[in-house]
């Protein structure tokens, strides 16, 4: 069987969301959220969790605006996203992710939790739905 790692991340300012998949890739789950510090200290921690995991691919939400441009953000998150990929040597691939953010807010608010106060928990959600999402398509077209 077809064996597949991949992080999903939802990049943003000042935090990553980072979920990763079981072997068969059906099931996405969030792992971790990284506080933005320097590039060094993230591509330190990034390392970590590619060599535990074996991780062969990056998944990338990408923030469009609603009229289906890329605007600031978005370029901010693929430069980024490039950086990464190009030191931990591993392909990236970008997934739409206009409303992960928003899905997982309302997960937390399912689970009569506050989302003002759990940001760390609604950045690894949203990388899962983005990674949930790229293993769906992924599925769907094999």
């Amino acid at each position: 069987m077809y064996r597949i790692s991949a992080l999903g991340l939802d990049i943003g300012s000042k935090r990553i969301g980072i979920a990763g998949c079981d072997g068969t890739g059906l099931i996405a789950s969030g792992l971790t959220t990284l506080e933005r510090t320097s590039l060094e200290r993230d591509i330190a921690q990034f390392r970590q969790l590619v060599e535990e995991r074996q991780v062969q691919i990056l998944v990338v939400g990408l923030p469009y605006s609603m009229n289906g441009n890329l605007g600031f953000q978005a370029r901010q998150v693929q430069k980024y996203a490039k950086r990464l990929a190009q030191v931990l040597q591993l392909p990236v691939e970008y997934v739409d992710e206009r409303l992960t953010s928003y899905q997982a807010e309302q997960l937390i608010l399912a689970e009569n939790r506050s989302p003002s106060r759990n940001k760390s928990l609604i950045d690894r959600k949203a990388a899962a739905l983005i990674l949930q999402q790229w293993l769906d398509l992924r599925r769907a077209s094999s």
